[in-house]
């Protein structure tokens, strides 16, 4: 059976940028913060490394029942029984990680177009990861997306949406009124001097724009 996940702010980690001693100490204050849902992204770790790391995340996101979602790496996410998984569109294709996941783990997709998105929706994605939507330096190579095709994709897709690239205090705002399920976050709240506090001020102004 799937977990109920709630989007509305979802932290994605990054290690190269984090303000805290340690990851665990990062995740922890960020879900005392209100953070909804954390997603474990670690492209440069070993499949034994990412592991041990997604174990120690997940016992902290277990205590404040927030789900994890593990970033491309299936074998991890099914180990540590993680909540799911996430891919981008060069990761393991859609249809390989269902089959290996099964039915009842969350999967997301990143999108950057209508096309790749209605294809996500097609092929059985949960939710979509839409962006970059500003350019960010945690991926400079990612397309950036217009508000239009934005706007496309919301009216398209009847999955929960998420935008993710350059998403902080500053432009939360801007998004009032848009049927977004949530906000992915990196710097602005793994970088933060202090996390829980800016995943709070975060979880506030998301709660204002609704």
């Amino acid at each position: 059976m799937k977990s109920e996940i709630d989007y509305t702010l979802y932290l994605v980690t990054d290690r190269d940028l984090m303000s805290t001693p340690t990851l665990e100490d990062g995740v922890r204050a960020a879900c005392e913060g209100g953070t909804t849902l954390v997603q474990l992204r670690e492209k440069h770790a070993g499949h034994d490394e990412f592991a041990r790391i997604a174990r120690s995340v997940k016992s902290i996101c277990d205590e404040f029942d927030v789900p994890l979602i593990v970033n491309d790496a299936v074998d991890v996410a099914l180990e540590v029984g993680a909540a799911g998984v996430h891919v981008g569109q060069d990761d393991m294709p859609l249809a390989e990680v269902r089959r290996l996941v099964g039915p009842d783990r969350i999967v997301g997709v990143s999108a950057s177009s209508l096309q790749e998105a209605l294809a996500a929706q097609e092929g059985g994605a949960d939710y979509l990861g839409v962006g970059a939507m500003t350019f960010t330096p945690t991926k400079p190579d990612a397309k950036v997306v217009s508000r239009d095709e934005l706007n496309a994709i919301l009216e398209a897709v009847d999955i929960p949406c998420v935008v993710i690239g350059g998403v902080n205090a500053k432009s939360i705002p801007s998004y009032a009124g848009l049927p977004l399920a949530g906000f992915a976050v990196v710097s602005a709240i793994i970088a933060a001097p202090d996390v829980c506090a800016a995943a709070r001020e975060l979880r506030e102004l998301i709660a204002r724009g609704r």
